[in-house]
């Protein structure tokens, strides 16, 4: 009986523990979504970027990736994004998909253009560039390489 009674009391602490950190860490991770003015931006590739992914200006998230579809008409895809309303991004700011790392992990980087007119809701992003595709960066590297090779040089 005594054994019993340690057992529960330590399954309650473990349990409490793992709580605590699992609150601790949703709360230090920075993974809520942000709510604002909805804008969106068509891109010729996504490479990757998902819905709940960061927007980022200079390395500082102001907004979440809200929807990933096909524009029917230009088939292109289209990348739906929430912006905090505390941020004014001018009308020509442009949006790069960019890569955390070499192992992954996508964000929608804006760079705020000069213009005195400011986005709303429900514009769209008229700049915008695709991520580099490291497969295709490497086969031309490699092509090229052996060009140099066979006898041809290049000035």
């Amino acid at each position: 009986m005594k054994r019993s009674v340690i057992e529960t009391i330590l399954g309650a602490v473990v349990l409490f523990v793992a709580v605590f950190f699992l609150v601790f860490s949703y709360n230090t991770a920075n993974v809520k979504q942000v709510s604002g003015y909805s804008v969106v931006a068509d891109f010729s590739n996504i490479g990757g970027l998902s819905v709940g992914d960061d927007v980022q200006v200079s390395g500082v998230k102001v907004g979440s990736v809200t929807g990933v579809d096909i524009d029917p008409e230009t088939y292109l895809a289209r990348v739906s994004l929430s912006v905090d309303p505390k941020y004014k991004l001018p009308l020509d700011t442009a949006a790069i998909i960019s890569s955390q790392s070499l192992l992954g992990g996508k964000y929608l980087s804006l760079e705020p253009g000069a213009d005195e007119d400011y986005l709303e809701d429900g514009d769209r992003i008229e700049y915008t560039q695709a991520p580099q595709n490291l497969e295709q960066l490497l086969g031309q590297f490699i092509f090229s390489m052996s060009g140099q090779k066979d006898g041809e040089e290049s000035e």
